[in-house]
């Protein structure tokens, strides 16, 4: 309601200043001024005002303003202001009539239509307005001067069209914008998932192991001598860890039902995923407060990517990249086609990896990354690549020398595309 108000009382205040920006072309009583495109385009732009409103408001204020303007400045009678700018209330309001009778803001997709409705209703109001000058003045309307009204008329709608088909541009390109940033974030979202259901179904399976060692073992204490509560605290355990299965089962099938959702794309060119990883950890490396450079090079031709699996895997070794460098460098991303093969290189020239580390980078749960309070990590990053690049008939490697740290993943060709393995 208050963007309205708003709306209506600068509609109001812009059309009577627009107004004075004028020129005679007939004689000292009909005006042409910048008005009349300010007022098309207002109401255009304010479609949330019913236009009926809008000229009632601003055919008011077109009126009072000038005539105070010539009773107050120009020392020109009330009378005869009345007579002089009554006629441009009634233009005001005839026009918004026109506007509102031909429904001008249901045609935003049809902007030619747009222009010549605009003309007619011009025309409409002016010749509305010229007839009560006529009738108040006993003058006939001059033929010429209705042609010359068609030409005016013509150039100021096509010209407020024109330029309010820029702000629509504009805001197309805005809402692409937007769009494209929320399909990146779903895209991220959704590869952060992918990852997470990896390691939920191996939770599934280890949970599995663990139910069957401790009902197995609940059997063997039962058949002993000593039975009793050790028996009964196996078979606990072994319930427990039945439950953690079933629950990890559920949140794993709502995974996995996400995961399918039509609505998303699963394959993507290998171009529009290193954009979009290159803008994710862009993002990230500004939220560090870090000035990274990124770079994104694609050699050979390349089929469309599961969007999910390309991001969960790489996605990792950038972030890792960019949480490596300590204020500045750079990171690049190499994708290359080798035959049936797709090598991904994350390379980095952050300070590199101690030698005695090198082993065990690659382990379930070693970090060197910890908070602010000292937490470390889950430390599950590159030991969930290394895991399900394996999974897939792929390898990982590290190579690092005194200028810059990298890490090659080489995943099969059919591991990735549509109809492949890819799941």
């Amino acid at each position: 309601m208050k963007d309205r108000i708003w709306i209506l009382l600068l509609m109001m205040i812009a059309v009577p200043l627009a107004g004075e920006f004028k020129f005679y072309p007939f004689d000292d009583t009909f005006r042409v001024s910048f008005g009349t495109p300010v007022f098309f385009l207002f109401l255009l732009w304010g479609r949330r005002i019913h236009p009926n409103i809008a000229g009632i408001f601003t055919g008011v204020s077109v009126f009072v303003f000038r005539y105070l303007l010539d009773v107050g400045i120009r020392d020109i009678s009330v009378e005869e202001a009345v007579y002089l700018h009554f006629p441009a209330f009634f233009y005001y309001v005839m026009y918004a009539f026109g506007f509102h009778w031909t429904r001008l803001n249901e045609r935003h997709d049809q902007p030619f239509m747009i222009g010549l409705l605009g003309v007619m209703i011009e025309l409409f109001a002016t010749l509305s307005e010229m007839a009560i000058r006529s009738f108040l003045a006993y003058q006939d309307i001059s033929l010429l001067a209705t042609r010359q009204l068609v030409f005016i008329a013509f150039i100021r709608s096509f010209f407020v069209l024109g330029f309010f088909n820029i702000f629509k541009l504009r805001e197309a390109k805005f809402a692409e914008e937007e769009q494209r940033r929320q399909k990146e974030q779903m895209l991220l979202f959704i590869s952060n998932l992918y990852e997470e259901s990896v390691q939920l179904k191996k939770t599934m399976q280890n949970a599995e192991e663990i139910t069957r060692m401790c009902y197995d073992f609940y059997r063997r204490l039962k058949s002993g001598e000593k039975g009793g509560r050790d028996a009964q605290t196996a078979l606990q355990i072994a319930g427990l860890v039945h439950e953690i299965k079933k629950d990890n089962q559920r949140i794993y099938a709502g995974l996995s039902e996400l995961m399918s959702s039509e609505n998303l794309q699963d394959y993507m060119n290998i171009e529009q995923l290193g954009n979009i990883m290159i803008v994710s950890n862009r993002r990230y490396a500004e939220s560090l407060r870090k000035d990274v450079s990124f770079s994104l090079h694609v050699e050979g031709d390349h089929p469309p990517y599961h969007v999910y699996m390309v991001l969960s895997l790489i996605n990792n070794l950038l972030a890792n990249s960019v949480e490596a460098i300590k204020e500045e460098g750079y990171v690049s991303l190499h994708v290359n086609r080798n035959d049936q093969f797709v090598e991904f290189c994350v390379s980095d020239n952050g300070p590199g990896i101690a030698p005695k580390l090198k082993e065990v980078i690659f382990t379930e749960g070693f970090t060197t990354k910890f908070d602010a309070a000292g937490n470390p990590s889950t430390g599950i990053g590159l030991s969930y690549v290394k895991q399900t690049v394996e999974k897939w008939g792929g390898h990982i490697r590290l190579m690092d020398n005194d200028k810059e740290t990298a890490f090659i993943v080489e995943l099969p060709m059919n591991a990735l595309i549509e109809g492949g393995l890819a799941k």
